[in-house]
């Protein structure tokens, strides 16, 4: 028996683009496998459909979330999402699932993790895995973030794996950059890098509830000390140090008047559109990189010596400057 998906019939662009505006959540999932494939014949389309939907998007406030395991980011951001819902915004949840280095795999599990969140007609949740792209981050989450704007999505999060090497990639794609803590584990640091804290908005201290109430309220007091000697994340902005249990909703309003408050001043002081402008520059200089990686690992001349050459370099036959002017002449010629 045929299958009956092989019999579907296939989206044009001006169809994926009608169903993006018109708030189909079912095209949009598919919009978004289609961007996020790396089939050659659906690139095409997936540019078409992004050109078709760029005057719709920039309107939504993007939030970036991350923190150490553990730290309670999806009931963090269930907790959050819940009421951003019932004060009647539209929140989509981009959560970057951990993939296999070996397989390739991910744990798609966030919708399980987000039960009530995930039941809301205001909210959409799309686990992403990440391929192994730098930093957790899935290789098309700035299109992803384009799509669910255009679909009138006007809070997009951006849930990654954790805190890494790279966050930067993450900040470079968001509004307000928020850092999800821990108090009472060793060192109030906990080994979390400066340049991590640095890209924060605000530091949020999470779990604050119960017996670990009144740590979480010390190390507020500490990461806030710790804060005046850093160089804030946005101009003209101080990152704030906050405390909330995200498993009884403590602090968890307060988080968002601070993001509100954070987007009124950047606004106001030009900082906000410029951001936004500096992003999508990054965003053309990083996806030309991509292509002319993808060219160049894929081009016949390179792949005839490329072995050869780097087999030559391994034995110390031939110094890796050299290497690299011989891999390029070919793919020059």
């Amino acid at each position: 028996m045929p299958d009956p998906a092989s019999q579907r019939r296939r989206l044009t662009a001006a169809d994926y683009i009608a169903g993006i505006l018109g708030g189909d959540r079912s095209i949009l999932a598919q919009a978004i496998t289609l961007v996020e494939s790396r089939a050659a014949n659906h690139e095409a389309l997936a540019q078409e459909v992004l050109a078709g939907i760029m005057p719709h998007t920039g309107e939504s406030v993007r939030v970036g979330i991350t923190g150490v395991p553990g730290v309670g980011k999806s009931t963090f951001i269930e907790a959050l999402g819940t009421r951003l819902c019932d004060a009647g915004h539209r929140l989509a949840v981009l959560a970057v699932d951990p993939s296999s280095s070996v397989t390739r795999g991910s744990i798609l599990g966030d919708k399980t993790r987000m039960e009530e969140l995930s039941r809301r007609e205001e909210a959409f949740i799309r686990p992403s895995p990440t391929a192994g792209t730098l930093g957790g981050v899935t290789r098309r989450s700035r299109e992803t973030i384009l799509l669910c704007e255009a679909a009138g999505f006007d809070v997009i999060f951006v849930e990654t794996v954790g805190v890494g090497q790279s966050e930067t990639v993450v900040r470079s794609m968001v509004d307000f950059f928020l850092l999800l803590l821990l108090a009472g584990a060793g060192d109030e640091l906990q080994g979390i890098k400066k340049g991590v804290i640095e890209l924060a908005d605000a530091l949020v201290i999470n779990k604050a509830d119960g017996d670990n109430l009144m740590p979480a309220k010390r190390a507020r007091a500490e990461y806030a000390q710790a804060l005046h000697y850093l160089a804030p994340a946005t101009e003209g902005w101080q990152t704030r140090a906050l405390t909330c249990s995200a498993l009884t909703g403590d602090g968890v309003d307060e988080v968002w008047q601070v993001v509100e408050g954070f987007v009124s001043a950047a606004r106001e002081a030009g900082t906000f559109e410029a951001r936004r402008r500096d992003q999508a520059l990054q965003w053309v200089r990083t996806m030309v990189e991509e292509r002319l990686v993808a060219r160049f690992s894929g081009h016949p001349g390179v792949q005839a010596v490329r072995s050869e050459v780097e087999e030559a370099v391994l034995e110390g036959r031939l110094p890796p400057s050299v290497a690299v002017e011989r891999l390029l002449d070919v793919f020059d010629g």
